[in-house]
């Protein structure tokens, strides 16, 4: 049976926000973040990354034009995932380890379902009311570590990145509904754009030094330029394309290996600290997130059977 377009386009999406982001961005932003900034790291990411997609989607002939309404939804999802969501993640990996970060991340399936069912109504199933009670096990398992708890600045990180990722839930529910410009790509660089400006706005208010690339060390510059193709036009374009084709809590699946791959590498990379209770944590969080994605019943059995 032949497969549609649609669906290829889909599947190659999710490979996408799955692998380039599990795989690469947690790391790379650990790299980059020991030597510079982190509001001047993203807004120079961004900004790069959205030049880039101009020059690209000219060539392409693509339609640039965007309205007034257009706009102001692009800088509030920049601000929300980009400036906000991101940014202060950056800053937050100066206290925590990439892959512990990934995994605390991991539970945005439930704040996307928490919200969807506070902003929009939803009923949330029998299924996932059991993913949720396991989701908030598995984070309390996860910041109750004492060798975690005792580093400076590790819990205030951990608290800035679970308000990130309720703002990162939040836009994406926004996002799936907003008047944005047609074409994904054309979107993801005025978003991009957006959230660079904010996060060079903050860098100065901050009073972040700024430095020029070529001072920059070789494993910084390798990290920015993976950071800004793959990472941002790649894997941002995808997830904004998902947004649209596919239901908010679907697109959040990408925390079943994103954790898992960023664990592993901060591991073995950048020797992180990997516990047993890490492990187990991360195991019953992603079954919570199993069950919020489930589609089957819950179908409880009496005894006997």
């Amino acid at each position: 049976m032949a497969v549609s377009r649609k669906t290829i386009s889909i599947v190659l999406a999710f490979f996408a926000i799955y692998v380039i982001w599990g795989g690469s961005t947690y790391l790379l932003n650990k790299i980059a973040v020991t030597e510079l900034p982190p509001f001047m790291l993203g807004s120079m990411r961004f900004i790069t990354a959205s030049i880039l997609i101009f020059i690209i989607a000219k060539i392409l002939k693509f339609d640039l034009s965007i309205t007034r309404r257009q706009l102001i939804n692009a800088i509030i999802a920049g601000f929300l995932f980009l400036a906000f969501g991101n940014g202060v993640v950056v800053w937050a990996l100066r206290y925590v380890d990439s892959g512990f970060a990934a995994l605390e991340i991991s539970a945005q399936p439930l704040v996307v379902l928490l919200l969807m069912r506070i902003l929009q109504g939803k009923k949330i199933s029998t299924m996932s009311y059991i993913g949720v009670a396991l989701g908030f096990l598995g984070i309390f398992l996860l910041v109750s570590q004492k060798q975690i708890i005792n580093k400076d600045g590790q819990i205030l990180g951990m608290i800035m990145i679970f308000i990130c990722m309720i703002s990162w839930a939040y836009a994406s529910i926004f996002v799936g509904n907003a008047n944005l410009p047609k074409n994904f790509f054309v979107n993801t660089g005025y978003q991009m754009l957006s959230g660079g400006v904010i996060l060079a706005i903050a860098s100065v208010c901050f009073g972040e030094e700024w430095t020029s690339p070529t001072t920059w060390s070789a494993p910084v510059l390798w990290s920015m330029l993976m950071l800004v193709i793959f990472g941002s036009i790649i894997a941002f374009t995808a997830f904004n394309y998902l947004l649209k084709e596919v239901s908010p809590e679907k697109v959040s699946t990408s925390t079943y290996v994103n954790p898992v791959i960023a664990l592993f590498l901060g591991w073995f990379i950048l020797d992180e600290n990997l516990t047993t209770q890490s492990i187990v944590a991360a195991a019953i969080l992603l079954t919570g997130v199993y069950f919020i994605n489930s589609k089957r019943k819950f179908k409880p059995r009496s005894l006997g059977r």
